[in-house]
């Protein structure tokens, strides 16, 4: 009788659980709205959106919901971290250096030339306070940022004619934002910054001269081969982090379970999209590399890197003397990057160098 009396209350307490745990969703159901500041059609970047969107609802049973807007339907592409800021959409995926206009040590969350690659981008935000200061920048402005996907190294460019020397570059327009955008002005370049939808408009009307964008896979899908044949390779963003940022506080107004639901989805995503950059990446480039497009594949001349090695240093020194709190990012990142650049130069980089031999 005491064991049937035992097993009739214990699967009483499992309905009584179970019932709970639905009922804990059941009262609380939401749908967020989420603009990005590209179409949501685009590979691997639009993608992984929609991969955090999927993720979220999993989490969730259904009951927090991610409704996902391209660039332009709600709010200008480069508008949306005024939107959100202001509470009339809930988040954005972007990329923080838009906004250095706002504050200039917003771009030392995306990259900078010569910076750290995704590996040590992750490790920094994640364990070297990278992330702490970040969100305490973005609470001036209501916002709660979270890592929104990493591209990995990006390429240098596409250009309409070679660039055999540093005079090459003399007064070309280039679309090119962040501090990348700086050092090219600093080498003589014009940079402006245009949202993806009207870059290949731009490129081919001669609006622009040349154009980076990202990397092989994302670079051919939007077809600049066509209009610009030469393709160099890379220095101004190592180690791009994207963002996936929240209105602050209607954040912090969701259940506890949905706020962490926002965050296990967002470093899923995250490390998702790396892996899908350097694989379709690969892809992309043997395309590339076959002839199939007719492009001239190649490196920056080494008098544009050195000097654009020298202008990052003056210009991230400069930057660190006029504004306070891009001065407490670059020392917290410099403090960093100081231990752990020699690893990944004893470790990766002497591995890369063996294989390569």
């Amino acid at each position: 009788m005491d064991r049937r009396k035992f097993l009739k209350t214990a699967g009483v307490g499992a309905v009584v659980s179970a019932a709970f745990t639905t009922n804990l969703y059941a009262k609380t159901r939401k749908t967020l709205k989420v603009c990005l500041s590209w179409p949501k059609t685009l590979p691997i970047m639009g993608e992984g959106i929609f991969y955090f969107a999927k993720r979220v609802k999993e989490l969730t049973d259904g009951a927090l919901k991610i409704k996902i807007y391209g660039a332009n339907e709600l709010v200008p592409a480069l508008g949306v971290f005024d939107a959100c800021s202001k509470g009339l959409i809930d988040g954005f995926h972007s990329g923080p250096y838009y906004w250095k206009g706002k504050n200039p040590a917003f771009s030392l969350f995306t990259a900078y030339p010569f910076g750290m690659v995704a590996d040590e981008m992750n490790a920094w935000l994640d364990f070297s306070g990278g992330m702490d200061i970040w969100r305490k920048l973005y609470a001036r402005y209501n916002l709660i940022p979270f890592k929104g996907g990493n591209t990995g190294n990006q390429m240098g460019g596409w250009f309409r004619k070679p660039i055999k020397s540093l005079n090459d570059l003399k007064g070309l327009k280039m679309r090119i934002p962040g501090l990348g955008g700086e050092v090219m002005a600093a080498l003589g370049v014009k940079p402006t910054n245009i949202p993806a939808g009207e870059l290949y408009t731009a490129l081919e009307r001669g609006v622009i001269d040349a154009t980076e964008w990202v990397g092989p896979a994302l670079d051919l899908k939007m077809g600049f081969y066509k209009v610009a044949k030469y393709y160099y390779s890379g220095w101004h963003e190592p180690g791009t982090n994207l963002e996936l940022t929240f209105n602050k506080k209607k954040f912090e107004r969701l259940p506890k379970e949905f706020q962490a639901a926002i965050e296990v989805a967002s470093n899923d995503m995250n490390a998702r999209m790396l892996a899908q950059f350097q694989y379709e990446n690969g892809v992309a480039l043997k395309q590339i590399m076959n002839g199939k497009y007719g492009v001239h594949l190649g490196k920056f001349p080494d008098d544009v890197n050195e000097a654009a090695k020298r202008a990052i240093k003056k210009i991230l020194e400069e930057n660190a003397n006029k504004s306070k709190d891009f001065r407490e990012v670059y020392e917290n990142i410099m403090s960093f990057f100081e231990t752990t650049r020699k690893w990944t130069d004893v470790g990766m980089k002497a591995y890369l160098d063996m294989r390569d031999n």
